[in-house]
């Protein structure tokens, strides 16, 4: 029995693995599908490349999936195609989507795999504080919302900074502070169960009138023991 846990790089996938891996469905690998479509309704697209640093940090297995062609049939064809490839619970850090659950759950009931989403239903903001209560360093790579400034771009997500979206939330424009509603994407680039951190060697900032993105175009791995030799930063 392999247990898959769908994971894209960003606080959401990243937290619900590492809550399945210590509630008794230890995670045996990582599964990335990557959309050709940068606009994809099922799958976060930004900086998916990652996620094998990630998976090599934690000590995990990683398979990438490719999404051949464009579209909702596309990327369930090609999500049925992942999951038809082992057996097992499937994790997945969906917290409130309706859309993406339901076609989750149809594709791996299709194979007899039991979808685990320990994220579900909970209070966005809460899912957040647990996150970062649980040692996640999170960055915001990708600002979709009218009350995000695109100064965040690049920048952590904190107590205080979620507490600032909160805010936003009140009294200008109601958002997911989760972001599960495209408002912004994460990158978790260290947690305790990492044995080392990414460490961004290049990047590239893309800003409109409506949105901010970080590509990251090279990072590497740095070992938890080198960076405390190197000192705190600046």
């Amino acid at each position: 029995m392999t247990v898959t846990a769908l994971v894209s790089g960003g606080k959401d996938s990243i937290y619900a693995a590492y809550l399945a891996d210590t509630q008794g469905w230890p995670v045996d690998e990582l599964l990335t599908l990557v959309p050709s479509d940068p606009e994809s309704m099922m799958f976060h697209t930004p900086n998916v490349d990652l996620v094998a640093l990630q998976a090599e940090a934690w000590g995990k297995h990683h398979r990438r999936v490719e999404v051949a062609g464009r579209g909702e049939a596309d990327e369930l064809a090609a999500l049925d195609r992942a999951l038809g490839a082992g057996s097992g619970p499937v994790v997945t850090g969906a917290i409130a989507s309706s859309y993406q659950w339901a076609r989750l759950l149809r594709v791996a009931d299709r194979h007899g795999r039991r979808l685990y989403a320990p994220l579900w239903r909970k209070p966005p903001a809460t899912v957040v504080r647990e996150e970062l209560s649980a040692g996640l360093e999170v960055l915001l790579v990708h600002l979709a919302a009218e009350p995000l400034p695109s100064s965040w771009l690049g920048e952590r997500l904190t107590l205080a900074r979620l507490a600032e979206l909160e805010r936003l939330a009140r009294e200008v424009r109601p958002v997911n502070v989760a972001g599960e509603g495209g408002e912004y994407e994460s990158l978790v680039v260290d947690a305790p169960f990492f044995a080392a951190r990414l460490e961004i060697d290049r990047e590239r900032r893309r800003v409109d009138a409506s949105t901010a993105r970080l590509d990251i175009l090279s990072a590497h791995l740095k070992r938890k023991a080198e960076v405390g030799r190197a000192g705190p930063g600046p």
